[in-house]
């Protein structure tokens, strides 16, 4: 990162845009009780969302591609149950949520592993009672071992807090637009980049010595 404002710039423009309802995110918060009987879509790629996946009724959309993933389609892609998601991510790691998993646990062996014992905690630590197919048990279980703090920190990481109340009606995620202070935020949004791109233009001009600049 050469420049910090290219992180410290979009931390309070993100607030202001949506304290204005000016953006709109689908998240994946579920209560029972408000979409009992419906189909549930979760449109998002994102292979920590899997965890969410229940049968044919929670399935989850890669907008992408247009493939749906029922619990059956999730199991044929990662080896594993939905519910085992966290516990697969854990192992090894999501570069997309920036955490790297244990040194060696790829995703077959992850696969065969947690497709027998589900969790971490039921992973015995004498690799010669998995009996499983997967490559270099002996090191796995070693690593696993010795790297157990990490595994269950990855795997907190990857899993989805369901125990808040975030809304109890679903007309609440009805987005109705943005508010009149939109407009303002736009403009204010405007001049901040056009005030950064003329300085990053002045600062590069200045580092090429001889290079006019102007109008002739």
């Amino acid at each position: 990162l050469q420049d910090p404002d290219d992180l410290l710039f979009p931390v309070p423009a993100l607030l202001h845009a949506l304290s204005s309802r000016a953006i709109f995110e689908r998240a994946p918060v579920f209560p029972g009780r408000v979409f009992r009987g419906h189909v549930i879509i979760i449109c998002t790629p994102d292979k920590d969302l899997a965890q969410c996946v229940r049968g044919t009724r929670v399935v989850q959309l890669s907008r992408r591609t247009g493939t749906i993933y029922d619990e059956s389609a999730v199991i044929q892609k990662f080896g594993v149950r939905p519910e085992s998601i966290p516990d697969y991510l854990g192992l090894v790691g999501d570069a997309a949520d920036g955490f790297p998993g244990l040194p060696g646990w790829g995703a077959k062996s992850t696969a065969a592993v947690l497709a027998k014992f589900g969790h971490l905690e039921s992973i015995p630590h004498d690799s010669r009672n998995w009996q499983v197919n997967a490559v270099d048990a002996d090191n796995l279980a070693a690593t696993l071992v010795r790297h157990w703090d990490d595994a269950l920190l990855f795997r907190t990481l990857a899993t989805l807090r369901t125990e808040i109340l975030l809304f109890d009606d679903v007309d609440r995620l009805r987005w109705k637009g943005p508010t009149p202070a939109f407009e303002e935020i736009g403009k204010r949004l405007d001049a901040a980049i056009t005030e950064k791109t003329t300085r990053k233009d002045r600062q590069a001009s200045q580092r090429r010595p001889g290079l006019v600049t102007g109008k002739p």
